[in-house]
């Protein structure tokens, strides 16, 4: 895969805009800022597509990865964006750094960790922004921040 790509991802409560442009973003932040519902919705709509609410639109498959069968699962995946969440013990290890370094997908890594052994760039750090909050069930904006 290569050059940027849009992900748009919604529901009733949150929406999210953002463009990746290389192949590993990470996605840092303090807690309750939203980072871990953005990879839930990408693992919802990818299990369940419209049914589970929410709407996805990009060019390309966004899914999640995690749990121990991680490596057997990431040889199935390719020319996708892979969200991965913080709570996945593999994410800091060099097993995953060279899976990562041999794959054709971009990666969006949720952590608020170092993680030296993959090559991504100080400028694809992100956080999250919200834009507005709203009471009831009208949506919330979110966006991405160079940190």
């Amino acid at each position: 895969m290569k050059g940027s790509h849009r992900v748009i991802i919604s529901n009733a409560n949150a929406r999210y805009n953002f463009t990746l442009r290389r192949n590993i973003t990470i996605l840092k932040g303090d807690s309750a800022t939203r980072k871990t519902t953005l990879a839930e919705m990408i693992g919802e709509f990818y299990e369940s597509g419209t049914d589970s609410g929410i709407e996805l639109r990009c060019d390309c498959l966004c899914r999640t990865l995690g749990g121990k069968d991680w490596k057997t699962i990431l040889t199935t995946i390719h020319e996708a964006i892979v969200f991965i969440d913080e709570d996945n013990a593999f994410l800091p290890t060099n097993e995953f750094a060279e899976a990562v370094r041999d794959s054709d997908n971009y990666y969006v890594l949720v952590t608020r960790e170092g993680l030296p052994n993959l090559p991504y760039s100080i400028e694809e750090i992100y956080g999250i922004r919200l834009s507005g909050k709203y009471a009831g069930l009208k949506q919330i904006y979110h966006e991405f921040y160079h940190i």
